[in-house]
């Protein structure tokens, strides 16, 4: 079943979630690094959910190129700037800080883009 959730409002949750602290948050995956979008409500399966729904059903994917949509992460392939970074090639170069900024500019600027849209034009 496909996710049937907004993008829109998919994507304010996430900023909400990464600004709110949530990748910073220990529990019961304080053992490894957390990981954008898959580690947040965003995902169709958190914290490695025992019954996997396919990455394919997830909203995000709207926004994977297709060339990378047989990824096993898909989400990690988004391409996040003009400079074609991503979480995949900003995880073996960046900071968490470095990653968190670069996704926060990301999600505030594909929200302001998403929003625009759904303006009807006025004349």
């Amino acid at each position: 079943m496909a996710d049937s959730r907004d993008l829109l409002d998919a994507l304010k949750s996430e900023l909400d979630f990464l600004e709110k602290g949530g990748y910073r948050v220990t529990g019961s995956t304080s053992w490894r690094p957390q990981f954008i979008f898959e580690d947040s409500p965003t995902c169709l399966n958190p914290g490695g959910a025992a019954q996997r729904r396919p990455c394919s059903e997830c909203v995000l994917m709207q926004l994977v190129p297709p060339e990378c949509s047989r990824e096993r992460i898909p989400c990690r392939y988004i391409r996040l700037n003009e400079q074609g970074e991503t979480l995949d090639s900003l995880y073996r170069s960046g900071t968490p800080e470095e990653i968190e900024a670069t996704v926060a500019k990301w999600l505030r600027t594909k929200i302001q883009e998403l929003q625009s849209a759904r303006i009807p034009n006025s004349a």
